[in-house]
């Protein structure tokens, strides 16, 4: 397992690799400084598993780099971890491709705990529970969790609502909701109720 990191800042990649080699200490995490030096570096230490990566690289416009990992690689988690505060940011992100968007002043446990959710199977403990049928004739299945997200998303609430109403953190909400859209094949909220109302899973 290659774990990548790409940060400019040498303190934040050393801590980013220390805290991925805490979460999977089997793997091997590479740290690199510039985006231009990803390829070489998958050459030599084996297809990626996940990436790591500031949202602000020298040389990089905008969210290209998102874009531009995701078509090499669109199975392979990429957390986006910037400085910048999340809302708009985070929603630009995420619909670039990435799957998760963490501000760098979030808590090193916390952190942890949202990298490390993407590791789990489809089914985390949490969400292990009977599926619910597929409706509409359509095969897509949901656990009562995601059935539960939806019905959120849905009424509008924000991760931290979510959070609140469910008592989990607001960085677990949204591992939840990255579960939720790769078992949907869609990237944003509006895409995940568009498709909720077209298979039956919410009432148009």
């Amino acid at each position: 397992m290659s774990l990548y990191v790409i940060d400019d800042h040498p303190l934040v990649r050393q801590a980013l690799g220390m805290l991925l080699r805490r979460i999977k200490p089997a793997s091997k995490v590479v740290e690199l400084e510039k985006l231009s030096e990803l390829q070489a570096a998958i050459i030599k230490n084996g297809a990626p598993d996940l990436f790591v990566l500031d949202l602000l690289l020298p040389g990089v416009k905008g969210v290209s780099a998102i874009s531009d990992i995701k078509a090499m690689y669109s199975d392979v988690p990429l957390v986006v971890i910037s400085a910048m505060p999340s809302g708009e940011a985070e929603e630009t992100c995420l619909e670039a491709g990435a799957d998760l968007y963490i501000e760098k002043s979030t808590q090193a446990s916390d952190i942890s705990a949202a990298i490390g959710g993407l590791f789990h199977e489809e089914k985390s403990a949490e969400e292990d529970e009977e599926e619910l049928p597929a409706t509409a004739g359509s095969e897509t299945k949901l656990s009562k969790r995601q059935k539960q997200l939806i019905l959120m998303l849905d009424r509008g609430l924000s991760n931290r609502d979510i959070a609140l109403e469910l008592n989990i953190s607001e960085h677990t909400v949204k591992v939840h909701l990255w579960r939720l859209f790769r078992r949907l094949n869609v990237k944003s909220r509006t895409q995940t109720l568009h498709f909720a109302r077209m298979h039956g899973f919410l009432m148009s």
